[in-house]
């Protein structure tokens, strides 16, 4: 679901009726994510294998070595060495987050809706979630179109797509790469070469469409906007578009106030009377798992997995809903049955797959806190919200 709530945009994901994804965004053209920029590097740290680059006046980026891949430079090089002064192109891969600065990576990205062309790797990948067969006839289609230059990763939503459609779109990907190429050699630095869509549409892009059923607005600007997105990219998907035209706001009729709110607070509690505690440090997210009002009238150890069971599966929903990132530690509650920690582990990962962005359960430590990484993309929800979210009289668009 998102939502215009000036100057924010409010999005919502409902997946059988549950809320599992929420961000606020400012409706701003000052977004970074996703720009290609011609940066000029400013410094080189060896000690912590990075390099600083500046993307535009005073807006400087922080390159990890690891990221420098296959880089395109822009200015007269000579030796294959990062050098102080050097001029090369850029993309924004995350955010700020709090005292951080944004983080960028030569190795620029192209995405569509079926595929995704990346300079840093010639390889051909598809995504986990295809099945075994026809990952390989996706990737036997797609390779006579990888070369030196680039590779691609094949998105879910090829899962169902039709040859044409996935060729068609590699097409014009390569060509949007090359045009970029072709005019960045004509630009001076700073020049903002290629702007990523508004987060936003971004959200519509990656939304699995299959399991999409409809996308409903009640603000006529954003209506025209994602059918002009989706007339041209994803014409296939038009239907699914409605403009909400009751005169009750959609904000009010789906309770975003209330979601918002619930989304920020520590305790999350679980229809069991069990709760969950959230913390959120400059280093990781915790996560503690409490009995609560829990009053199971089973043996101590089936109350105990029950618990977890359920704990385990919201878990990976207020990850999703509240964007946490990084390292995340979770405290179950003790078992001492080896095959109830074995099923809550099964259960917790089958769980986090349902997540588009990239979540790790690394295990179990010593200390029995079960161990996670979620990939770093954008603020979590809590940032976006540091400023005061206006949700209490606007229109907005719900899919």
């Amino acid at each position: 679901m998102l939502l215009r709530e000036k100057p924010r945009i409010i999005t919502a994901l409902y997946e059988n009726g549950t809320l599992m994804e929420l961000t606020c965004e400012e409706e701003t053209a000052g977004q970074l994510l996703g720009n290609i920029y011609i940066g000029r590097v400013r410094n080189i740290v060896d000690n912590i294998q990075a390099a600083f680059v500046e993307i535009s006046n005073q807006v400087i980026c922080y390159l990890a070595f690891q990221d420098l891949k296959n880089p395109i430079f822009t200015s007269a090089k000579t030796g294959n060495t990062l050098k102080v002064g050097d001029e090369l192109l850029v993309q924004v891969s995350k955010e700020a987050v709090k005292t951080k600065a944004p983080v960028v990576t030569t190795n620029l990205n192209f995405t569509g809706k079926y595929a995704v062309l990346t300079t840093g790797s010639q390889r051909i990948g598809v995504s986990a979630k295809i099945p075994e067969d026809r990952k390989s006839e996706l990737k036997a289609l797609v390779q006579p179109f990888a070369d030196g230059d680039y590779g691609f990763v094949v998105r879910t939503n090829a899962k169902a797509a039709s040859e044409e459609e996935l060729l068609q779109e590699i097409r014009q990907l390569i060509l949007q790469y090359q045009e970029l190429c072709k005019i960045a050699a004509h630009r001076p630095c700073f020049s903002l070469l290629h702007k990523a869509l508004e987060g936003h549409m971004t959200h519509l892009r990656d939304t699995y469409m299959d399991s999409l059923d409809e996308i409903l607005t009640d603000d006529p600007r954003l209506y025209e906007e994602m059918l002009s997105y989706l007339s041209c990219k994803q014409p296939e998907d038009q239907k699914k578009l409605k403009l909400y035209r009751d005169p009750f706001p959609l904000i009010k009729l789906y309770n975003l106030e209330a979601a918002l709110q619930e989304a920020l607070r520590e305790r999350v509690w679980l229809k069991s009377g069990a709760y969950l505690v959230i913390q959120q440090t400059e280093a990781l997210v915790v996560i503690d798992v409490n009995t609560g009002k829990f009053s199971g009238h089973k043996q101590m150890q089936d109350t105990f997995f029950k618990i977890n069971l359920e704990a385990a599966k919201e878990i990976a929903r207020q990850i999703r809903l509240r964007n946490l990132s990084g390292i995340i530690i979770v405290d179950f509650i003790d078992m001492e049955r080896r095959e109830d920690r074995q099923m809550l582990m099964d259960a917790f990962e089958h769980s986090l797959k349902q997540d588009p962005v990239k979540t790790s359960l690394v295990g179990i430590s010593k200390l029995n806190l079960v161990e996670l990484t979620r990939k770093k993309i954008r603020k979590p929800l809590h940032e976006q919200l540091t400023q005061a979210c206006p949700v209490c009289h606007g229109s907005g668009y719900l899919y």
